[in-house]
């Protein structure tokens, strides 16, 4: 026999019925939430790479035992990779206490991306080894950004660049704009900078049309006079209309749905040790200093439909995302 709750239940209105479920399922969300400790409103970091080489002969550079190790590190601690287009669209659908980390790699170098005929990554380049350490972290997602220039990655043919970018899109890569030439657009006049970000933005839609870039990295981290040239403009009744552009440094980046996030200058964070010039500002040192300040750190609910904090954060959470607020 039925409680009198259920019979309850059952006769009350539709209307009633539907806001109690809400309630209900809000109230699972917002336990959930608690549990996994989430901070949507924290900190990503976004880490800049070169090249990927034995031999180092800049402090951009990075031996593969270097860019190994931190990618192990990054699993060690949590980090689940996003792309750069799903960190400026809010798209992080990543684990319940888990926190996002958006790899870049600037220049489209060799070795960064080379492969075989047979479609298989060079042993020792970037993406091997990002696709190694993923075999081995299950849950570790092997995705990044490459800023592709007209060097595109080291080769001669438009078939080859076809290839390649096809490739990379082909298997949850994310090819962002570093502008055709890597021209320095500090102090150039807006028709220069409508025209050099156009031309990177078409190098990449002519190849692969699938995948207009969502994001430019300006050449040198410089922004030109006005910034919003480098985000939006048209040239010869084509337009570019970036979710975001990335700077070259030196601090964790704000949440996207932060009313700090400023789509204009997001900055990255040059990967490093903790020692001369890295000492503070390069990326083992921001992810020890984001360990040891967790509350900074965004931390997910794994629901990419809500955004989750803290009550007590609220005001930090930019009003435009509101319908979408799961604060406990």
């Amino acid at each position: 026999m039925p409680w009198a709750g259920d019979e309850a239940k059952k006769a009350a209105p539709p209307a009633k019925r539907v806001a109690a479920d809400a309630e209900a399922t809000k109230a699972v969300r917002l336990a959930a939430a608690k549990k996994a400790g989430a901070n949507e409103l924290g900190q990503i970091p976004v880490l800049m790479y070169h090249r990927i080489v034995d031999r180092p002969t800049t402090v951009d550079d990075l031996t593969p035992q270097q860019f190994r190790a931190e990618l192990e590190l990054l699993a060690k601690e949590n980090y689940v990779p996003i792309t750069a287009a799903e960190y400026v669209t809010g798209r992080i659908g990543i684990p319940a206490g888990k926190h996002p980390v958006v790899l870049t790699f600037d220049d489209s170098s060799p070795s960064q991306v080379t492969l075989d005929g047979t479609g298989t990554p060079k042993a020792g380049t970037a993406l091997a080894i990002l696709l190694d350490v993923a075999r081995r972290h299950p849950g570790f997602r092997p995705v990044g950004t490459f800023y592709v220039t007209k060097d595109m990655f080291g080769l001669a043919t438009p078939e080859e660049h076809a290839q390649v970018l096809n490739w990379l899109h082909g298997n949850g890569f994310d090819i962002g704009n570093h502008t055709r030439d890597h021209l320095n657009l500090r102090g150039r006049d807006k028709k220069a900078v409508f025209a050099e970000v156009m031309a990177g933005h078409k190098l990449i839609t002519d190849l692969v049309k699938e995948a207009p870039p969502v994001t430019l990295a300006l050449p040198y981290g410089n922004q030109p006079n006005q910034p919003e040239w480098a985000r939006k403009g048209t040239v010869g009744g084509q337009t570019y209309n970036y979710g975001g552009v990335f700077l070259a440094g030196y601090t964790p980046a704000a949440s996207p749905f932060a009313k700090d996030f400023n789509p204009l200058a997001i900055p990255r964070i040059r990967s490093g040790e903790k020692k001369g010039d890295c000492k503070r500002f390069c990326s083992i040192a921001w992810l020890d200093w984001l360990k040891a300040n967790p509350d900074k750190r965004f931390t997910s609910d794994g629901d990419a439909t809500s955004v989750a904090y803290p009550k007590f954060k609220e005001s930090f959470m930019a009003p435009r995302f509101n319908s979408y607020a799961l604060a406990y």
